[in-house]
């Protein structure tokens, strides 16, 4: 199963992104998918997840602002955050909780957020 993030780049203190990430590679069945991000010096953290069957968790941080979607016939998972703060800067990974063959996590390559003014 491969992961392709795309949708980061730099924007200002309270604006807003969207970020995307397919799925693909033959025949799988995906349980979870969702993001996590790592910032300069820091451990990769959960941003967000949904299930299957659409249940969702977050961050404390990001409550309120960021909001996590999926297209399972697509395969897809976003992420829309509003409300971004510097303290977002970093690296988003999207992640995916796959059976191909055996259950396994899966890691797209990441795509760098950066919120500055």
């Amino acid at each position: 199963v491969q992961l392709q993030a795309s949708g980061g780049g730099l924007v200002q203190p309270g604006g807003s992104l969207r970020l995307s990430c397919a799925a693909s590679g033959g025949v799988f069945v995906i349980n979870v998918m969702g993001w996590y991000r790592q910032a300069p010096g820091n451990q990769r953290e959960l941003v967000a997840i949904i299930n299957d069957g659409g249940f969702e968790n977050y961050t404390d941080s990001v409550k309120g602002r960021f909001t996590i979607s999926r297209d399972n016939a697509k395969n897809m998972v976003y992420l829309q955050m509003n409300g971004l703060k510097p303290e977002d800067t970093a690296i988003y990974y999207c992640y995916a909780h796959a059976l191909q063959n055996v259950w396994s996590n899966y890691w797209g390559r990441g795509t760098q957020v950066t919120v500055s003014s």
